[in-house]
C-alpha cells in the first residue's frame, strides 16, 4: 500500500472519530469554558493579543490555543463545536505525526501499532473531543523532542535545531514556561544517562535556544512592549504558584498521576508490564529514541507528582511516550514471536472488567439513586442527583458488551495476537464513542446543566449575573456577557448591597444558600439540582 494512501486513511479515520458531535454537550466548567471564554472575549473586544476573563487581564495561560479557538469561532460561531474543533484537528494531526515518527524510527508496523493504540486508549482519545489546551501543548513538546532526536542522526542539523526551538517556543506560547522546564530536565537526564552529549554540539543547542527565544518573543515581547512587564511578571508568578500550592483545591497524593495513567490509559498502560529477556532487534537509533521516550515519561510523571496542584490532564504529556512504549511491545509481540505474558493478560482482564462493570453500573445507579441519596453526606451531590436524567436497564448492555469484548480479545491474543489486539482496539474505540455520545450528556446534566440553563436564560438581557461562593466561568460564556460599563459590577459587595443600576441575579450552591437567604435584599427565585437562584429585590 502506498505511504500516501496510508496517511489518507489515517486522516479520514481520525476525522470520523474526532470531528462529529463535538457540540452535543455543554462545555464543562471550568477549564473548557475558561479557554472558550478567553476566545469569545477576544472576538468581542477585538483585542487579539491580550488574554482576558470578564474583560480583565488574565495571566494564567498564553494565547496560542485561544487563537485557534478564535479562528474556529469565526468559522462556526461562538459555540461548543467551535471551542472543541481545534483539538479534533490536533487529534488528526497527532495520529499522522505518530505514524510518521514511528515509521522514521522503526518502520511501518511499529507506526501502525502506535497510531492504533493511541486512538484506542481512553484518555488520549477522549481529550481530542475536549476544549482544553493540553493536546496542542503535548503535540508541540513531542515534535520538539522528535526534532532533537533527528538532530543527532540526520544530515540537516541546522534545520532540525531550528524546528526543535520553534516547536518548543510554540509550546511555551500554549502553556507557559513549563515547556522549557520539561525540556531542560529531560535533556539533563539524557546527558547523565549517556554520560555526555553524545554528538549534540553546543552550537546546535544554542541554535535551539535562539529559535525558541525568538518564537516565544513573538507574543511575550510584544506584550511587554505594549503593556509593560507587569503582565509577564504576573504570568510567571502564577506558574510558580501552581508548583508550590494546591490551586482551587486541586490537591492529591504523590501517586495521583500514577493511578490516572494506569487506569485512564487502558489498555496501552497494561503493555508496559510486558517484560522480556530477549534483546530487542531494533537499531541503535531506535533504541536511542526509546531511551528518549522513557526519559520523557518519567520526567513528566515525577515532575507533576511533585507539583502540589493535581489535575488529571497535567500528566497528559505522558500519553506520547506511554503509547510508544506500549506500541513497541505490540510490535515485538506480533513480529518477534514473543508470547504475551500472563501478567499482562491478567491486567487486561482485571482493569477491563472493572471499567466494564463501572459502565454497566451507571444506569443501575441512576435508576436506584433514591436508595443511594440517604448514604451521601454532601448536600450539593445530593442536589445533583435530583436531576431528571432518564436511565434504562437496557443501557447496561454497553458495559456488558465491553466486558465481553475485553475477555474475547484477550482469549484471541493467546492464539493469534494480532487479531486479538485488533479486536481489542475496535472494542475500545466503539465504547469510547458510546461513552462520549451517550453517557457524557447524562453526566453533564447531573453535574452542571441546571446552572448552564439558568445562565443561558439571560442571553441578550441587560442584567448583572454573579456566581457566589464558588469559582466558575460559565456565567460569562453562557450569558454572552458584554464589556461592563459600570466598574462597580466587579464588586460582589456592591452587587449584593449597593445601589445597582440594572436587574441583578445570583447563583450559589445549596450548601451556601442559607447565608444568602438570610439577606433581606435577596429573593430566592428557584432551586434546581444543587443550585439556588436569587435576584435583588
Amino acid at each position: 500500500m502506498p505511504v500516501s494512501f496510508r496517511y489518507l486513511i489515517i486522516i479520514i479515520a481520525g476525522s470520523l472519530l474526532f470531528f462529529p458531535f463535538l457540540g452535543h454537550v455543554h462545555l464543562f466548567d471550568w477549564d473548557e469554558i475558561n479557554f472558550a471564554e478567553c476566545a469569545r472575549e477576544m472576538i468581542v473586544s477585538h483585542d487579539y493579543l491580550r488574554m482576558q476573563i470578564d474583560f480583565q487581564p488574565f495571566w494564567e495561560k498564553p494565547p496560542l490555543f485561544i487563537w485557534m479557538q478564535v479562528l474556529a469561532m469565526k468559522l462556526f460561531g461562538v459555540n461548543e463545536y467551535a471551542a472543541r474543533f481545534p483539538n479534533a484537528f490536533i487529534g488528526v494531526v497527532t495520529l499522522v505525526t505518530l505514524y510518521y515518527a514511528g515509521k522514521r524510527v522503526i518502520g511501518d508496523r511499529l507506526a501502525t501499532w502506535w497510531t492504533v493504540i493511541y486512538a484506542a486508549t481512553w484518555l488520549p482519545h477522549f481529550y481530542f473531543k475536549s476544549g482544553i489546551i493540553d493536546p496542542l501543548f503535548n503535540l508541540l513538546i513531542f515534535l520538539a523532542f522528535f526534532q532533537v532526536y533527528l538532530l543527532r542522526y540526520e544530515n540537516r542539523k541546522s534545520l532540525h535545531a531550528i524546528l526543535a526551538g520553534l516547536f518548543l517556543g510554540l509550546a511555551v506560547l500554549t502553556k507557559g514556561p513549563v515547556a522549557i522546564l520539561i525540556a531542560l530536565l529531560a535533556f539533563g537526564v539524557y546527558v547523565v544517562v549517556n554520560k555526555g552529549l553524545w554528538g549534540y554540539k553546543i552550537g546546535y543547542l544554542l541554535l535551539i535556544a535562539l529559535s525558541a527565544f525568538v518564537t516565544t518573543s513573538l507574543w511575550f515581547g510584544i506584550e511587554a512592549i505594549n503593556h509593560g512587564w507587569w503582565f509577564v511578571s504576573e504570568f510567571i508568578t502564577y506558574q510558580v504558584r501552581l508548583f508550590q500550592t494546591e490551586d482551587a483545591g486541586h490537591g492529591g497524593p504523590f501517586f495521583y498521576h500514577f493511578i490516572i495513567l494506569f487506569i485512564g490509559c487502558f489498555p496501552a498502560s497494561m503493555f508496559l508490564f510486558q517484560f522480556s529477556r530477549k534483546r530487542s532487534t531494533t537499531s541503535e537509533p531506535a533504541r536511542d529514541f526509546t531511551r528518549w521516550m522513557w526519559i520523557l515519561f518519567w520526567v513528566v510523571l515525577i515532575l507533576f507528582s511533585i507539583v502540589k496542584t493535581k489535575i488529571v490532564h497535567y500528566s497528559s504529556l505522558c500519553y506520547f511516550p506511554l503509547t510508544y512504549l506500549a506500541a513497541l511491545q505490540l510490535y515485538r509481540l506480533s513480529n518477534e514471536r514473543i508470547d504475551i505474558s500472563k501478567g499482562v493478560q491478567a491486567l487486561l482482564l482485571t482493569i477491563g472488567s472493572i471499567l466494564g462493570i463501572a459502565i454497566a453500573s451507571l444506569p443501575i445507579v441512576g435508576i436506584n439513586k433514591a436508595k443511594l441519596i440517604p448514604l451521601i453526606d454532601d448536600p450539593f451531590a445530593v442536589g445533583n442527583l435530583q436531576a431528571n436524567v432518564p436511565w434504562s436497564y437496557v443501557e447496561c448492555i454497553w458495559g456488558i458488551l465491553y466486558l465481553v469484548g475485553i475477555w474475547v480479545s484477550v482469549m484471541m491474543m493467546r492464539r493469534n495476537f494480532r487479531i486479538g489486539m485488533v479486536v481489542l482496539a475496535v472494542v475500545q474505540i466503539v465504547i469510547i464513542q458510546v461513552t462520549v455520545l451517550h453517557f457524557t450528556p447524562k453526566i453533564e446534566a447531573i453535574s452542571q446543566r441546571a446552572a448552564i440553563e439558568y445562565f443561558k436564560s439571560f442571553q441578550g438581557k441587560d442584567v448583572y449575573v454573579k456566581v457566589l461562593g464558588y469559582k466558575s466561568y460559565a456565567h460569562l460564556f453562557y450569558t454572552k456577557k458584554q464589556p461592563p460599563i459600570n466598574e462597580n459590577s466587579y464588586n460582589e459587595e456592591w452587587l449584593l448591597t449597593g445601589p445597582v443600576d440594572k436587574p441583578t441575579y445570583f447563583i450559589c450552591k445549596i450548601m451556601d444558600a442559607d447565608r444568602y437567604r438570610a439577606m433581606p435584599q435577596l429573593q430566592q427565585i428557584g432551586e434546581k439540582n444543587g443550585f439556588v437562584f436569587f435576584r435583588r429585590k
